[in-house]
């Protein structure tokens, strides 16, 4: 009889060239069986079809992360299957980021960057913690930002945002670290090379090039790190950046 695989889920997964579908990519090619969470069903079905094509296991799972019945919902959907190893590895990676004028910041667009970047983590990361605790293991990774440390002009929404979910990982980290759960904080310093970058901010992605952005798949190694580190020597912030970018 075939073991089952251990599961990894990724919340925030977007575009086939992003952060999201590369740590997907990272932990199936590990033997995880990965659950891919975003808005966009057609995505998700070409990302676990590209990976169940180089032999790994993936599943897709469209859901509204600011949304506590959407999200209470996935995680019970995970629990369910009982033929199914435990989760073990969480990921929470959604966000939204643009510059806006702080004069003319709407309230309800202000309340959108939280909503997304902060209290969707919350609601990741409380449902994990109620999963994975009693089981006495697992990983909880949160992805933040340059913004998550400093607020920049026209970034005041994005920044405020990330230091709420810095703020809750790092209660997180100290709450369940004796119980056995790794929690982590991975701030992001620069650009990341894809799909969305590309998109949003045309003229930076074509300014700073590749060896001035972060290689999604790069990111992806270090988040596997940290999920294989030994508990006597935990990381709970790690900062990347490209190594041409200054600090």
């Amino acid at each position: 009889m075939t073991e089952a695989k251990p599961q990894a889920l990724i919340v925030g997964v977007g575009e086939e060239r992003g952060l999201g579908a590369a740590l997907c990519r990272r932990f199936a090619r590990e033997g995880q069986h990965v659950i891919a969470v975003g808005r966009t069903p057609e995505r998700l079905a070409r990302l676990v079809e590209a990976i169940t094509a180089e032999g790994g296991s993936a599943a897709a799972i469209a859901a509204d992360a600011t949304n506590e019945a959407d999200v209470i919902g996935l995680f019970d959907k995970i629990s369910a299957d009982t033929g199914a190893a435990p989760l073990d590895l969480v990921v929470f990676n959604a966000g939204l980021n643009k510059a806006q004028d702080f004069r003319t910041l709407a309230a309800k667009d202000f309340e959108t960057f939280w909503r997304i970047g902060c209290f969707a983590g919350f609601l990741v990361g409380r449902e994990a913690a109620r999963r994975l605790a009693p089981q006495g293991y697992g990983t909880i990774i949160f992805t933040g930002a340059s913004g998550s440390l400093r607020g920049r002009p026209k970034f005041a929404a994005f920044a405020a945002a990330k230091a709420g979910l810095r703020a809750v990982a790092q209660a997180m980290a100290r709450e369940f670290g004796p119980a056995g759960l790794h929690v982590a904080h991975v701030i992001i310093d620069g650009g990341i090379d894809g799909e969305w970058l590309k998109a949003a901010f045309p003229q930076m992605h074509a300014d700073k090039g590749s060896d001035g952005l972060l290689d999604p798949d790069a990111i992806a190694e270090a988040y596997w790190h940290i999920h294989r580190q030994p508990r006597s020597a935990w990381t709970h912030e790690l900062d990347l950046r490209p190594y041409k970018e200054g600090f």
